[in-house]
């Protein structure tokens, strides 16, 4: 049996598009998503600028679908319809398809609102769908349903790199022998007062905003906090043999290996030593050494100490030759789903040669000391792509992708 996986289809829902081409369009234009919010309730928040969907996902959805559906799911289940038709709705076994969607909040959303029509209304109030809208595997549950796929429906919730686990879940699972199929990948929606305030409060979002597209500037000497993002990306991942017995079978490229540890150190706190033994692992997996990796799609959040220490791993674990970017920058931060889109970001730049900048990096921090991509997109070919996820909790994932 042939390990090999490859990525046969993509979908994308971002602040810069609402697809995966268009959203990498933006990313090479160096577009961002980053918008002042007006909406009444931002008066009062302590952080008013948030990077949001380019269109509103329950409008793409027939009502009675999308009225029972948490934002996160709706985001969901369009980006995996998106992928599944990218990669010609391959025909598979139920028993053989398999469903994993991360998410770093669940449905947060549902969760505040509904708790605002309880004590507003009372609990006579509540929608009869506040269950399953609000429980963290309703995005992957939603999803197998939809595709009917039969060999397990799983959800990450690893923070910010819920969507990059999501992937190498779905890559054992193929090598293990228990699907020829994953559907793959993270989504997230919880741009709300509370959840602004609360990220505010640990002084973890930059608290700037008069200036929204400036303001997530990843890497840059000025870089003062991230800026919450909302989105969904999901890949097709098929078993190469699997694929190949298909007929006109495309591939974006190959997930030729990963890791995923857990620094056990701080709770909230970026950990290089464990971000460095995740990223040595994926190497291993994949057989691949760090000369190999040529360009780097880096978590970058655009934190003080979080860009510090990424920048400290990947120089002890790859080196300071690959090209580096941060496509944060852009779409802001969006959580669960960051990682997901960081690796289609890593895929594309390998599929076409090319890479984008980091945009807002008009002063890199000497400490960083990488050769991070400014100004206009860097251009290639790599023999290979690294992508880098991190969350609160330790949680640490890398993913390698070869063309």
């Amino acid at each position: 049996m042939d390990d090999q996986v490859w990525v046969t289809g993509i979908g994308a829902m971002t602040p810069l598009g609402a697809d995966a081409e268009s959203t990498w369009a933006g990313m090479l234009a160096g577009r961002s998503g980053v918008r002042a919010l007006t909406e009444d309730w931002a008066e009062d928040s302590p952080v008013r600028i948030a990077a949001t969907l380019t269109e509103d996902p329950a409008a793409l959805l027939p009502r009675p679908e999308a009225r029972k559906l948490d934002r996160g799911e709706q985001l969901a289940l369009l980006v995996a319809r998106e992928a599944w038709r990218d990669a010609g709705a391959p025909e598979v076994e139920p028993e053989r398809l398999a469903v994993v969607i991360g998410t770093g909040t669940g449905g947060v959303l549902t969760t505040l609102g509904q708790d605002d029509v309880f004590e507003r209304s009372g609990p006579r109030r509540l929608s009869p769908f506040t269950v399953p809208m609000l429980m963290p595997n309703g995005p992957a549950a939603w999803v197998s349903m939809d595709l009917g796929a039969k060999g397990g429906a799983r959800t990450p919730v690893s923070a910010c790199a819920s969507g990059a686990e999501a992937l190498s879940m779905g890559l054992d699972l193929i090598r293990a022998g228990r699907a020829d199929v994953v559907v793959a990948g993270g989504t997230e929606a919880c741009v709300h007062p509370f959840t602004l305030a609360a990220f505010a409060q640990m002084k973890a979002l930059s608290p700037h905003s008069a200036d929204p597209e400036t303001v997530s500037r990843p890497f840059d000497v000025d870089r003062s906090g991230f800026v919450m993002g909302e989105g969904a990306a999901v890949t097709v991942l098929e078993r190469a043999d699997f694929a190949r017995a298909r007929r006109n079978p495309r591939t974006y490229g190959t997930l030729a290996g990963s890791a995923v540890t857990s620094s056990a150190q701080h709770i909230t706190a970026s950990d290089p030593a464990g971000q460095i033994q995740a990223i040595q692992a994926a190497l291993r997996d994949a057989y691949i050494s760090p000369t190999s990796i040529g360009h780097i799609h880096a978590h970058a959040t655009s934190t003080a100490s979080g860009d510090l220490a990424e920048a400290e791993a990947i120089r002890t674990a790859i080196g300071t030759h690959a090209s580096v970017t941060a496509t944060k920058s852009m779409t802001g931060h969006m959580l669960g789903a960051s990682g997901t889109v960081g690796a289609l970001s890593a895929l594309l730049s390998l599929r076409d040669g090319l890479a984008p900048a980091v945009r807002n990096l008009d002063r890199l921090d000497p400490r960083i000391d990488l050769d991070v991509i400014q100004n206009t997109p860097r251009k290639g070919p790599w023999k290979a792509a690294l992508a880098n996820s991190f969350g609160f909790g330790g949680h640490n994932v890398a993913l390698i992708f070869t063309p």
